[in-house]
């Protein structure tokens, strides 16, 4: 009975730990940056073969889902940093809450193995290895795999962390993000995982599909060199001059940042910080960024000397100051999760209104953190987590005018959703710089502010603008228009950031088209995977 048990479980074990190991590769440390594209694919071809040779389309969503378990449940772990450490939520119960989120994920990799086995795709299994090939196994692997990848991104408002195409930030692969965004890299790479698994497992397939293998591999080949040849290709062209922006990285703990005593503490560090002398031969900043709630109060709640003293800043550095504020409507009663800009002529009365020039109210909010699903106020009520029901700001707000650049801004985890940064692209008032402003201090020193590093490049390769980030403990830094780093800060360190940063105009296929094209492209191969599926049935 115990070897039964052990042969059991031997299979769903190692699924787990794989999808675990998987996790890893999704940001550098513990693995360095360049073997996370490699490790991603190994690990995603052994996976597609476990799939392949499951005896139904059962038991072949069961591995996806015991592989993506692990991998959400490794890769999120840092959930239970924000339930219990500052969500005063007890352990057990946070780790629970993070196996009931990886649980609810992990059925979007299942539902895609699900539709790789019933479309006959499983080359392996039911006696189709007659009927289908590596090459066609691959194609209809990476469709399921994309169309349930963006499922996830979207369902629900949408969770996109851990979005395949992100493992390959620091490959060739990552350079097709300009033509298709992060779904085509997902697309692509997935492809080249299946081809990696059909030419392992070639002895598998019938006689006559065995051309195939190298068809496959060769195509996964041809695309990795495009990719490579990708990198030297400019979709964006210089707009204005080079502007000098300051960076604030205040790192201020998340456990004290909304405690009363230490608020006025809080905002006259960030003052402190924003207003620090520029070192021998440096340039005075045109732009100071602050991150998400740098003043972790209401703005009519601020004592107008205050903010008298950040308009007075901004006067004598001659530049406009840009900070993440909670702002209070007293007529509605709303209040939003915004970035506003204060520069030596905004009127301080307008500042306590909650009325300047440049504001942005975040859009896509984050659930449990900044609205509460139906359902679900009891578990927020036992978190203690301030500001938890903001109101949501206009899907698309326009860039502030920063002397000759245009700068979109997005709040937090908005830049994981690539599609919803477009809109504000196009035009000759079209953003030329995108600015994320974080606070990732929910996390403590975890793996998710690598990994939200990681997503802020690839939204920089998508649009071919350079990217900043302004957040409370990191990462802080600014990133080209080629996804590359320009400079960081280190994490949960206080300190600024000065770095020139070079606007860009101009619109990637991505940029122009979004996600249309690869959806329409997966769901195509499906289509026909279904119709060469009923059309090539057995009497």
């Amino acid at each position: 009975m115990l070897n039964v048990l052990q042969t059991k479980w031997r299979l769903p074990g190692a699924l787990f730990l794989g999808g675990a190991f998987h996790a890893l590769s999704f940001a550098p440390d513990p693995l360095p940056a360049w073997a996370l594209s490699a490790v991603q694919l190994i690990l995603m071809a052994w996976l597609v073969r476990c799939i392949w040779q499951a005896p139904t389309a059962q038991s072949a969503a069961g591995r996806a889902w015991m592989f993506a378990l692990g991998h959400f449940m490794v890769g999120l772990y840092w959930l239970t940093i924000s339930m219990h450490t500052y969500g005063y939520i007890p352990l057990p119960l946070a780790i629970l809450a993070l196996g009931c989120v990886a649980a609810y994920l992990a059925l979007f990799a299942a539902l895609a193995a699900w539709i790789t086995h019933i479309t006959g795709c499983a080359p392996w299994s039911e006696g189709l290895a007659s009927r289908t090939g590596p090459l066609w196994a691959a194609l209809v692997w990476a469709a399921a795999w994309t169309l349930c990848e963006w499922l996830r991104a979207t369902l629900f408002t949408g969770f996109p962390w851990l979005n395949t195409g992100y493992a390959h930030m620091d490959s060739w692969f990552a350079n097709w993000a300009a033509i298709t965004g992060v779904y085509g890299v997902t697309f692509i790479t997935a492809f080249t995982a299946a081809a990696i698994a059909g030419l392992v497992g070639a002895t598998h397939f019938s006689a006559r599909h065995q051309p195939q293998r190298a068809v496959a591999g060769v195509i996964a080949i041809v695309l990795l060199g495009i990719g490579a040849g990708l990198q030297h290709f400019d979709w964006s062209t210089s707009s204005g001059h080079p502007t000098i922006v300051r960076l604030v990285q205040g790192n201020v703990d998340q456990g004290m940042k909304f405690a009363p005593s230490q608020i006025m503490a809080n905002i006259n560090e960030h003052l402190e910080l924003a207003g620090a002398p520029v070192p021998p031969g440096g340039r005075t900043p045109q732009l100071v960024l602050l991150p998400e709630t740098a003043l972790a109060t209401f703005q009519h709640q601020i004592d107008p000397e205050v903010w008298q003293a950040w308009r007075n800043l901004a006067s004598s550095q001659g530049s406009t100051i840009i900070m993440g504020a909670a702002l209070f409507d007293r007529d509605t009663r709303h209040y939003t999760n915004s970035v506003i800009g204060i520069n030596g002529e905004t009127p301080v009365a307008s500042i306590i209104a909650g009325t300047t020039t440049q504001r942005y109210d975040k859009h896509h909010l984050v659930p449990f953190g900044e609205f509460i699903p139906w359902g679900f106020r009891w578990f927020t009520d036992i978190m203690n987590i301030p500001l938890g029901d903001f109101h949501r700001g206009a899907l698309v707000q326009p860039p502030f005018v920063i002397n000759d650049q245009h700068l979109a801004v997005n709040v937090c985890y908005e830049d994981t959703f690539g599609e919803e940064l477009l809109p504000v692209l196009p035009g000759e008032t079209g953003a030329t710089i995108l600015a994320n402003f974080s606070n990732l201090g929910w996390f403590g020193d975890s793996f998710a502010l690598r990994q939200h590093w990681q997503m802020a490049r690839m939204r920089a390769l998508e649009t071919s603008r350079p990217m900043l980030r302004a957040t409370n403990t990191g990462t802080t830094g600014a990133i080209d228009q080629h996804g590359q780093p320009l400079a960081t800060l280190p994490v949960h360190r206080a300190g600024v950031l000065d770095v020139s940063v070079q606007g860009q105009t101009g619109l990637t296929p991505y940029a122009r088209l979004g996600n249309l094209p690869v959806l329409l492209c997966a769901i195509l191969v499906l289509a026909a995977a279904a119709y060469r599926r009923q059309t090539r049935k057995p009497a």
